[in-house]
């Protein structure tokens, strides 16, 4: 694994005349349109990588992007991989173990959700502070040091540094931010309403396919950690007298609408993250 990694970090730098990324960032379902916020430099879609997975799923153009944002320089992936496509959970993880070889400094993670919490709605930015990983573990298997600890201690998966930063950036501009645990499972069926409870039950506020294998890998190689759920539905808890159906198309709608304000929270993030030393 690790020498792919290296062959890929060659390909990457090669392609963008050795651009030296100082934040990471995954861009989940709907939220491509994060896109426009970059003053691109480099486009190389995944499909041109080396030893890189393709995505599959609609809404995730496929493509990583080299940049600035607010004089940052940054990769961004418009496109995640995930579990359920039939990859290996070391393929899911490959590209933050990439982004790590190319020395960011920290990740940013966003998600379409479904919303758990009864006191939450349709549109809602929740910053993830916690989370449950229901899917198997991407550091099962073995094991290599240049990847960091064989057991990483994760009781700070998500920076409270960042966490704290991002309030004070929403409170000024007037964003309003849930705060919640994510839950994700293998997908790609939605939950049942009794696995919707069971969730709930246990703690989680939100619940979807994907970003907790990528905070597992990059807390394992120390790498500060910013997530973002954005509340695409309202799981169906109720059961069969307030069944509540949901569609892909539904969930890219309900993010759209609410990527300005999630633009406006990312770049501020960037920008005033350099007060912070990692």
């Amino acid at each position: 694994m690790y020498e792919r990694i290296i062959t890929t970090v060659g390909y990457i730098k090669l392609r963008t005349n050795d651009f030296k990324p100082e934040v990471g960032i995954v861009l989940g379902s709907g939220l491509g349109g994060l896109a426009n916020g970059i003053d691109v430099e480099y486009t190389i879609p995944y499909s041109d990588i080396p030893n890189f997975p393709v995505s599959t799923v609609k809404g995730h153009q496929g493509q990583l992007l080299f940049g600035t944002i607010a004089g940052r320089k940054v990769i961004a992936m418009q496109g995640r991989f995930h579990y359920y496509e039939g990859y290996p959970m070391s393929e899911v993880a490959f590209p933050i173990r990439m982004m790590m070889q190319l020395g960011i400094q920290f990740l940013i993670l966003s998600n379409a959700a479904g919303g758990l919490n009864p006191n939450f709605h349709v549109g809602d930015i929740m910053i993830i502070n916690d989370h449950i990983h229901a899917m198997p573990n991407p550091l099962i298997g073995p094991h290599d040091d240049r990847f960091g600890e064989r057991f990483p201690d994760m009781s700070e998966p998500y920076d409270k540094r960042l966490i704290k930063l991002a309030d004070e950036i929403a409170l000024e501009k007037g964003i309003w931010v849930q705060h919640g645990v994510y839950c994700s499972t293998s997908g790609p069926t939605y939950e049942t309403p009794a696995e919707c409870r069971y969730f709930r039950i246990i703690g989680a506020d939100t619940i979807g396919m994907s970003t907790t294998p990528e905070v597992i890998v990059a807390r394992q190689g120390h790498l500060p950690v910013f997530g973002l759920s954005i509340v695409s539905d309202m799981a169906n808890i109720y059961g069969l007298d307030h069944t509540v159906s949901i569609t892909h198309e539904e969930v890219i709608a309900a993010v759209n609408a609410v990527e300005p304000k999630l633009i406006t929270l990312i770049t501020e993030l960037i920008r005033r993250s350099k007060e912070i030393k990692f």
